[in-house]
């Protein structure tokens, strides 16, 4: 073990709270239980910011893959600090593979990545075609990000309308994708709901979503109720 991943795990194991350990658990029912430390996001974020000013955290970085949760969501909040976009993204690259889990793969959103919308575009379109589940999650969950407001394509729609899985991550974050998009791009979405142009459960779920969602009009959730198919 190197002297950066022991002075962290040294600073996880202060940080524990086991009952927050035991609600994690129960939110990610893919992760052994005994690869969760218990340490809260906020304490993580903070970690991050300090460690990331320091030299050696170049070096766990490197460490793949790693033993805990929370080096992994750790991880991914030091690859938000890099301010170089060729490198948060190489970064990225690096770790996607490792992600093997919602929760880890959902809190990585580097900043920088909103300064190259175009170029980022391109690469998301590879990791949508990775056939990795996390690497695909985190795909459709950057067009979410970064591509639903002012950088609205309608071309992103049907890019992940395209998207077949039988991964239930996947799906949940379509439906997701699409319940947000309604939310947000309401007329150029609501043709892919009329015409039923995504899997029937994912269809679904997202018009779930979006009758849950307080960005949405009355009238409008109760035309959607009438959209889900039985």
């Amino acid at each position: 073990m190197s002297g950066i991943e022991e002075e962290i795990r040294h600073r996880f194991f202060e940080l524990r709270d086991l009952k927050y350990k035991a609600f994690a658990c129960k939110l990610m029912p893919t992760v052994n239980p005994q690869t969760v430390i218990g340490v809260r996001t906020p304490d993580l974020r903070k970690l991050a910011r300090e460690l990331s000013k320091m030299p050696e955290v170049s070096e766990f970085l490197k460490i793949l893959p790693h033993a805990y949760y929370e080096e992994n969501n750790l991880h991914g909040f030091l690859i938000e600090t890099i301010r170089d976009y060729d490198a948060a993204v190489a970064a990225v690259d690096q770790f996607l593979p490792y992600i093997d889990n919602w929760a880890t793969c959902d809190l990585i959103s580097p900043k920088i990545f909103k300064k190259h919308l175009p170029k980022l575009y391109e690469k998301i379109e590879v990791w949508l075609t990775s056939g990795r589940t996390y690497t695909v999650r985190f795909g459709i969950g950057m067009l979410m990000s970064f591509y639903l407001d002012d950088d609205f394509q309608p071309g992103i729609l049907k890019l992940v309308a395209s998207i077949r899985s039988d991964e239930y991550y996947v799906n949940m974050m379509i439906a997701w994708f699409f319940a947000t998009a309604l939310a947000k791009q309401y007329k150029a979405t609501l043709p892919y709901i009329q015409e039923q142009r995504l899997e029937k459960w994912t269809h679904n779920k997202a018009i779930q979503k979006a009758i849950e969602s307080y960005r949405i009009g009355d009238e409008a959730k109760a035309y959607l109720r009438t959209l889900k198919v039985k």
